[in-house]
C-alpha cells in the first residue's frame, strides 16, 4: 500500500504552566457553553489530574487554592515520521490568557511550531491572536520562515500524485492584521502582508517534462506585499476550542508593486464558521466551516495561489498533504462532529469530511468536488481553559491519507 503521508506523533515531555490573575473564595471550573468561569454541576477532569491519580496517591493532599486559573501554558514536544520529511523533531506551545478580568473579553492565544527532519527541513511559526479589554481591539499575527522542500502537484483539480513535483525553496511570512470593534459582535480593520519567497528551484530525479510551475512561471524569488481591509463577525465562545456561536472573516488583500510586490495583484478570503449543540441538551458540537479563497486582477506567484493547507493554521485538507492541490480559486467546506466519550471530558471524538473545488488550468471553470474524510481523538490538557489535544487520521482520493495533530480543534 503506497502512503502518501504518514505520522507518528508521541509525547517526549510534557510541560504544563499555570498562573493566576482573580482571587475567588471557592474554585471554579471553565463551563464549556460560555468564556466566563462558573461552576459546573459534573466533575470535569484533565491530562492533569490523571497525573496527579497516577503519582501521587500516597502524597499529603493540597488544601483548595482560592486562586482561580484562567490561564495556561502547555509545551508539547513531538516526532514525527513521514516520507516526505523522514524522521523529525519538534514542539507545539499554546498559550491562552486574558488581557482583562472582565467576563465578557474573549480568551486570547499565542502558538508556536517549531519542526526540523532528518533531510533538513526547517519550519518555524508563530500564530498570535490577542484581545484587548472588553474586546475593543482584536490583533490577529502570523510569522513564519521555512526552509522546505516540498512537492507541489500542478494548478487545478485533476492532478495526481504522478504529478508530484519536488521543489525547495526559503519562505518569509509576515502577516499582522488590526481590528477594532464596531458593535458588540463586529469588528473591522486593516492589515499588512508580506511573502517573500527566494532560492526556488525544482529537483526532481525523474523528467516530468515541462511542469505546471514552469507553464506558469518559474522565478528563483518572488515577493509580494500588500494591505488588506477585514471585516470580521465573532460571537463563539471560545476562540480556541469553541462550543457555540458563530464566525466570519471577510478579507481583501491588494499587493502593489508600490509596497515591493513583483506585480500588482488582488485576493478575497471569506472563511465562515458555525457550531450547533446536538441534540440542544447534549455538549455534542455539529460544526461547519466554509473556507473560499480567490485571486484576481493579475498572476500571484506560483506559491501565494490558494493552496490546500496553507491558511493560517495549516488545517484545511485533512486527508490531504500540504499543497496537494492549488490554482486561482479555491472553494472549501467542512463538517465535523464532535461527541463525548467520557461523561468527565476527558476524552472525546470526532468525525469529519471535507470537499473542495478548484479552478481548472489553464482553462477556466471549476473542478470536480474533491471529497477526504475521517475521525480523531480529542484529548483536554486544561480543564479551566478547555485546551484540549488533537489527533485526527483523514482519507482522501487517489490513495491519500494521514495523521494530523493540533493542539485546540482544528476550527
Amino acid at each position: 500500500m503506497k502512503f502518501t503521508y504518514i505520522s507518528i506523533l508521541f509525547f517526549l515531555i510534557t510541560i504544563e504552566y499555570s498562573y493566576s490573575r482573580n482571587h475567588q473564595a471557592n474554585s471554579i471550573e471553565y463551563s464549556s457553553d460560555t468564556s466566563s468561569f462558573r461552576p459546573k454541576t459534573t466533575k470535569q477532569v484533565d491530562v492533569k489530574d490523571i497525573f496527579r491519580a497516577i503519582f501521587a496517591k500516597n502524597s499529603t493532599p493540597k488544601p483548595k487554592s482560592s486562586t482561580q486559573k484562567n490561564s495556561s501554558f502547555a509545551i508539547l514536544p513531538s516526532v514525527n515520521y513521514s516520507i516526505v520529511t523522514g524522521f523529525s523533531a519538534g514542539a507545539n506551545t499554546v498559550n491562552i490568557f486574558k488581557l482583562s478580568a472582565e467576563a465578557e473579553t474573549k480568551p486570547s492565544s499565542i502558538r508556536t511550531f517549531t519542526n526540523y527532519s532528518q533531510y533538513k527541513q526547517f519550519v518555524s511559526i508563530l500564530n498570535t491572536n490577542i484581545w484587548t479589554k472588553g474586546n475593543k481591539i482584536n490583533l490577529l499575527g502570523d510569522i513564519r520562515y521555512y526552509k522546505f522542500p516540498a512537492n507541489t502537484y500542478g494548478l487545478g483539480g485533476n492532478t495526481t500524485f504522478d504529478d508530484a513535483n519536488l521543489v525547495d525553496y526559503r519562505h518569509v511570512r509576515l502577516y499582522q492584521v488590526a481590528l477594532r470593534k464596531i458593535s458588540k459582535n463586529f469588528d473591522a480593520g486593516i492589515g499588512y502582508h508580506l511573502d517573500y519567497h527566494w532560492k526556488i528551484h525544482e529537483i526532481n530525479e525523474k523528467d516530468l517534462g515541462e511542469t505546471d510551475l514552469q507553464k506558469y512561471g518559474l522565478t528563483p524569488k518572488s515577493t509580494s506585499s500588500g494591505l488588506s481591509l477585514n471585516i470580521q463577525h465573532d460571537s463563539r465562545d471560545n476562540s480556541s476550542n469553541t462550543t457555540s456561536g458563530n464566525y466570519a472573516n471577510l478579507q481583501y488583500r491588494y499587493n502593489t508593486t508600490l509596497l515591493g510586490s513583483n506585480q500588482n495583484w488582488q485576493s478575497v478570503v471569506l472563511d465562515c464558521r458555525k457550531y450547533i449543540r446536538f441534540p440542544s441538551n447534549s455538549e455534542n458540537i455539529i460544526a461547519l466551516w466554509s473556507y473560499d479563497w480567490i485571486s484576481f486582477g493579475g498572476n500571484a506567484p506560483y506559491f501565494d495561489l490558494p493552496s490546500i493547507g496553507w491558511d493560517a493554521y495549516y488545517n484545511t485538507g485533512r486527508g490531504y498533504p500540504i499543497g496537494r492541490f492549488r490554482s486561482k480559486t479555491l472553494l472549501y467546506f467542512e463538517t465535523e462532529y464532535r461527541f463525548a466519550i467520557t461523561r468527565n471530558g476527558l476524552l472525546r471524538g470526532v468525525v469529519f469530511g471535507n470537499t473542495q473545488s478548484l479552478a481548472n488550468y489553464p482553462n477556466n471553470g471549476m473542478s470536480k468536488i474533491i471529497p477526504a474524510g475521517g475521525g480523531g481523538i480529542r484529548i483536554k490538557w486544561n480543564k479551566l481553559n478547555n485546551t484540549i489535544i488533537a489527533f485526527d487520521y483523514g482519507i482522501g482520493i487517489g490513495g491519500s491519507q494521514g495523521f494530523v495533530f493540533n493542539i485546540n480543534e482544528v476550527f
